[in-house]
């Protein structure tokens, strides 16, 4: 049986990114890491274009990054491939999949429809709701849309000032017109990225914060840590993963006062907090499940 050909779409020189082209090359012979700033669509001759490779022909492509940060942009460049999905390359985790996550807001309304457990969250476009949110929450973290590892998000609390507090709702609102807006919980100085590949439960490590940060991103100094969940957490990181069917993601859920809740599903997932916190080698697990698509079409 001939080898597959399958690409990886992500940040060219990135760790998660090279070990997981690194992998495919180790099963398969081929290796191209594509970077999507590059990729030309040449609607006409229906052909992708990537320094002289056509992205329509690979029989592959396994999407690790799309862009070093989100944006409506991430959007674009994901719908560019779905040209190769029509011409009948396999995407994982399939290009609309895949765009239902980058946006944050599309991601909550999917979970609360499912009747996944989440923090008090606010959405409007509204100055004076918002600041009634934050007056409700307390302490209430604003997140822009698009954004990876907390970037752009900021705490806003409501003992501030009134009119100070509205001008800083007002410059937020400048940058991130509907504002999405969420309660900020009292969490055990951890959080948990618990990992599924094709809806199988692969392993759950903590992200535990070394500082006084707000959030315990490794981009705010956390770091990784092991994780055994219980069965009843593991369940509900299934269930909150479910409604997406992702080829490969990460759920980030927190254990709150109240309970276990659910801040995110990931569109992409993460193999280093897997690696360094677990000790699983989740790229070898996803180039193994990406050949094996592939063979059984």
């Amino acid at each position: 049986m001939t080898e597959p050909r399958i690409g990886v779409v992500g940040i060219p020189g990135k760790w998660s990114t090279e070990v997981l082209a690194d992998a495919l090359q180790a099963r398969t012979g081929f290796r191209l890491v594509i970077d999507m700033a590059e990729v030309s669509l040449d609607l006409q001759g229906r052909r992708l274009l990537y320094r002289g490779n056509d992205l329509c022909e690979l029989d592959g492509l396994v999407v690790k990054k799309i862009s070093a940060e989100y944006s409506p942009n991430t959007i674009d460049r994901l719908e560019l491939l779905r040209i190769a999905e029509q011409a009948g390359v396999r995407v994982f985790s399939g290009v609309e999949r895949m765009i239902r996550l980058v946006d944050r807001l599309s991601c909550t309304v999917t979970l609360a429809n499912a009747g996944i457990p989440m923090p008090g969250t606010c959405v409007t476009e509204d100055v004076d709701a918002a600041l009634e949110a934050v007056q409700q929450f307390g302490s209430a973290v604003f997140k822009p849309l698009f954004s990876t590892k907390a970037r752009g998000m900021c705490v806003l609390e409501a003992g501030t000032e009134r009119s100070r507090l509205r001008g800083q709702i007002e410059a937020f609102r400048r940058e991130h017109p509907m504002m999405y807006i969420q309660r900020r919980l009292e969490l055990p100085g951890r959080d948990l990225g618990m990992v599924f590949l094709a809806g199988r439960y692969l392993c759950t490590y903590a992200r535990v914060s070394q500082n006084d940060a707000w959030n315990t991103t490794i981009h705010s100094g956390g770091r990784y840590a092991a994780c055994e969940p219980d069965d009843e957490l593991v369940a509900l990181g299934q269930r909150a993963q479910a409604p997406f069917g992702m080829d490969f993601t990460t759920v980030d859920i927190a254990e709150s006062s109240d309970g276990p809740i659910v801040f995110e599903v990931s569109a992409f997932g993460g193999f280093r907090g897997a690696q360094e916190g677990c000790g699983v080698d989740a790229a070898a697990a996803y180039a193994e499940h990406a050949i094996g698509q592939v063979h059984n079409r």
